[in-house]
């Protein structure tokens, strides 16, 4: 099958919105109450696009290797985690208010003029901790104080022993994990892309220093390739080493996987070399020893880290902007998302060609074979081709219609394929090896 194609190559983020919303990937928070400054409710559609994304992050970096394993740490750990890596002090952005409207940005963040009121006066910078701070317990005093995590790293880091340990994983290993962290950002934005409750993929490779770099490499090439290989194109994606001032206080070498986004070039990875600076500062305000001992070099040392760190939610906007399309023109336009199969949230719609009382019988012990193979929809509402678009719309690879042909005739069913269009028919009882073969080549036409 030929690599996919695409009408339009730009898309404005208020149409990636809109689609979100009506078709069911991403609701605004707390709609109900005016909402809630960038929070966002994943809807039926978006927890499964979501999930998709993970679960592929997680059988490419877990599942399908030997030397990285899982771990699922707590949000809430002791703030000495946070004195030791250096977020209580140093986690925070510059702040500045606008003289006129005094909402607040961060500063670069801002041009020379407020967005909203046209104010050019602005306070000078101010730094702002990015933690969220609660209390534990029934009393609210310093005592009592705790930090939601601003990244799922250090619940891996203080675990690396006990990782170790139990999994007797010989250096270079990594531990994985994936989990919710919270940020204060000042000037959240872009939809899902900045926001304050996010979900990471983290992934700490321990390595003996002196080969840091190397890794550091290798992980970057991994992570580009990563994208691409689950349809995102390869010209709307970069990487982009950090300049030395940009560099975070644990980096010895950063890169952004940037992709282009409407509004620009956004990051969606970052590939950081972490030296031994976690492991180091959790050695010295603990008291534990997290070093490792080299059997067969008969040497021990604090492990270096190469981390690749990964948004869910950015990434899920990714795949959602790279694989938007628009074909033909008035009453033919049609809408279609290109996901890769194993990023889309439903792959094979199972469709009865109406809602006769003999098809849809029919069609639904279709749907059960389906489903028990495939992440499956029923659909029987409006007409067939309403139904097609709709299910275009959403990113389906490919819908399965039940015909009156199929209960009077042949016992067989129609496989459509969404980008094509083009149908075939194919007997029931061999539609499971028929729907693996017609994904298999939509997974290598998206992957170009």
């Amino acid at each position: 099958m030929s690599p996919i194609t695409r009408t339009i190559e730009n898309i404005d983020l208020e149409t990636i919105v809109g689609l979100a919303k009506r078709r069911g990937f991403v609701f605004q928070a707390s709609e109900i109450y005016g909402g809630l400054g960038s929070t966002w409710d994943f809807g039926p559609l978006g927890v499964e696009l979501k999930r998709n994304v993970k679960d592929m992050w997680w059988k490419s970096m877990v599942r399908n290797r030997d030397d990285i394993v899982g771990l699922d740490s707590a949000i809430l750990q002791s703030p000495e985690v946070w004195m030791a890596s250096g977020h209580v002090e140093n986690f925070s952005d510059p702040l500045v208010e606008c003289g006129g409207c005094h909402r607040r940005f961060r500063a670069d963040h801002v041009g020379e003029e407020c967005p909203h009121c046209g104010e050019s006066k602005f306070s000078e910078p101010r730094q702002f901790n990015l933690l969220f701070k609660t209390f534990m317990g029934p009393v609210e005093d310093d005592a009592a104080v705790v930090y939601l995590r601003p990244e799922t790293a250090q619940g891996i880091f203080i675990n690396f022993d006990n990782v170790q340990t139990t999994t007797r994983k010989r250096i270079p290993f990594g531990i994985a994990q994936i989990g919710k962290s919270f940020r204060n950002e000042v000037t959240p934005g872009n939809f899902i892309f900045r926001t304050r409750e996010f979900e990471q993929m983290e992934m700490e490779f321990f390595c003996k220093p002196g080969s840091d770099e190397e890794w550091h490499r290798y992980w970057i090439e991994f992570s580009d390739n990563w994208f691409k290989k689950f349809g995102i194109r390869g010209e709307k994606l970069r990487v982009r080493e950090h300049e030395a001032d940009e560099l975070p206080h644990y980096s010895k070498g950063s890169a952004d996987i940037e992709y282009e986004f409407p509004w620009g070039w956004g990051e969606l990875e970052t590939i950081s070399n972490r030296t031994d600076f976690d492991l180091k500062a959790h050695i010295e305000r603990s008291g534990r020893d997290l070093s490792f001992f080299d059997d067969a070099a008969k040497e021990r040392f604090v492990p270096y880290v190469v981390e690749p760190a990964m948004g869910a939610d950015r990434s899920a906007l990714a795949f959602m902007a790279d694989a938007y399309d628009e074909e033909g023109e008035g009453k033919e336009k049609r809408t279609v998302l290109h996901f890769h199969p194993d990023i889309a949230p439903v792959a094979v719609a199972v469709l009865p060609l109406s809602r006769n009382e003999k098809l849809v019988p029919k069609a639904r012990e279709v749907y059960d074979l389906v489903r028990a193979n495939f992440n499956a929809q029923f659909d029987d509402t409006q007409s067939i081709g309403r139904r097609y678009r709709r299910q275009d719309e959403i990113g389906t690879p490919l819908c399965v219609t039940v015909d009156f042909k199929t209960i009077e005739e042949d016992n067989a069913v129609t496989i459509r394929d969404r980008d094509t269009m083009v149908q075939v028919r194919v007997p029931i009882d061999g539609l499971k090896a028929a729907l693996e073969d017609q994904l298999e080549k939509l997974r290598e036409a998206c992957r170009g």
